[in-house]
């Protein structure tokens, strides 16, 4: 089973944190959250409290398929400030494994070097923080072992797109259906 890793700061983006760790989970996946505050409980930018699965001091990400942030304010920076956290996102990219941030989290990759010469996205204002990264403007970027994503409303196709990665098209789709994804995308 694939394992992923989402990591948790106090002001946190709750749209990208859950949605993501619902559906990976839905996909068959192993999915845990992690809290970098040495505390269980976080609490996201809009005042939703949720209790991660585990601590940074407690998780143990050596067979981490996925390491991922989500975005918001001040979240990201939060995460930023965590070196703990970048030694682990350090050696994931080292390793060829895959490593994933949304909305603001991308500025956390940029400022460790890991967009360099890479295609990425981020929320529109926070492209300037992603060091020798080809901006996109797209919903979801796959470059290599990085994916990035948009924003909140870009968590959904994100989130399958990693799902896609992790296990294959058809689990993503299967899931994306059960969850009227694919309906809702028909009717726009």
């Amino acid at each position: 089973m694939k394992k992923v890793y989402e990591f948790l700061a106090t002001g946190f983006e709750e749209v990208e944190a859950l949605a993501p760790i619902d559906i990976f989970r839905r996909g068959g996946v192993d999915a845990k959250t992690v809290s970098i505050t040495g505390n269980k409980q976080v609490t996201g930018a809009h005042g939703v409290t949720v209790t991660a699965d585990l601590t940074l001091e407690e998780a143990d990400c050596s067979d981490a398929d996925l390491l991922m942030l989500p975005g918001g304010l001040p979240g990201s920076t939060n995460l930023n400030d965590c070196e703990a956290l970048k030694a682990l996102l350090a050696s994931q990219a080292a390793a060829g494994k895959r490593v994933a941030a949304i909305c603001a989290a991308p500025l956390v990759l940029g400022g460790m070097g890991l967009l360099k010469g890479k295609r990425a996205t981020c929320y529109p204002g926070c492209e300037q923080y992603m060091t020798g990264a080809d901006y996109t403007r797209e919903l979801f970027t796959t470059d290599g072992n990085i994916t990035t994503g948009e924003g909140p409303a870009a968590t959904f196709a994100y989130a399958y797109e990693l799902l896609a990665l992790l296990t294959d098209q058809a689990t993503a789709d299967q899931v994306a259906e059960g969850m009227m994804y694919k309906h809702l995308m028909a009717t726009k």
